[in-house]
């Protein structure tokens, strides 16, 4: 039997959408506003779940204050409140798209996932535009 159990949390930061090789007006056209050379910013709402078998001592699949705290030390610490684009070394060659943010954050977690799990992100950049990574397949 597996279970999923997912936890909630959030960061807020700035980015811009744009590829260097472009020029402003195919920015513009391709990333709209997003593409704004004086960032813009988002109040992201972030879903981590894990899918395990039930540890049969503990009843968990993961234990949810230590997913809380794996949360906050690798993804709200280094995203809350940061510039994407100039401050988080993973996005200086990246552009920082929602489904991007997602990768890395799914990356910045799944060594720390007991193996036996599988992890899905999802990422809210706005209460209607979200995305989801469960991995490469």
């Amino acid at each position: 039997m597996r279970v999923t159990v997912s936890r909630k949390a959030h960061f807020n930061a700035a980015h811009r959408l744009y590829r260097p090789d472009w020029d402003d007006a195919r920015n513009r056209e391709v990333f709209g506003k997003c593409s704004n050379p004086l960032y813009h910013g988002h109040n992201y709402e972030l879903i981590v779940s894990v899918t395990g078998p039930i540890d049969p001592e503990t009843g968990f699949v993961v234990d949810m204050a230590e997913l809380k705290v794996l949360i906050r030390d690798k993804v709200e610490d280094a995203l809350d409140h940061k510039n994407l684009n100039e401050e988080v070394p993973e996005f200086r060659e990246l552009n920082p798209t929602a489904e991007n943010i997602a990768v890395v954050i799914w990356d910045k977690l799944r060594p720390h996932i007991p193996a036996s799990c599988d992890l899905e992100i999802t990422l809210y950049e706005t209460p209607r535009n979200f995305v989801s990574y469960r991995g490469a397949e």
